[in-house]
């Protein structure tokens, strides 16, 4: 099985993917981004946090301020 992290980020990956080509309202995105709060919900119960999903990013240049 998986680890519960990468199945967590699969999910979600494939319900932006749907998401972006059929659009939300889609029944199968639908279905998929239930898939995905499943899949992230058992995550946090097995004690993984969001940042175990998404570690920090570093950034190495510079943001242009914002008007």
């Amino acid at each position: 099985m998986p680890h519960l992290i990468q199945t967590a980020l699969a999910a979600q990956h494939r319900a932006a993917r749907a998401a972006a080509r059929i659009g939300v309202g889609h029944p199968r995105t639908r279905l998929l981004l239930a898939a995905a709060a499943v899949a992230a919900t058992a995550a946090w119960d097995a004690g993984h946090r969001v940042a175990d999903l998404y570690p920090p990013r570093r950034h190495t240049e510079k943001r242009a301020p914002r008007a």
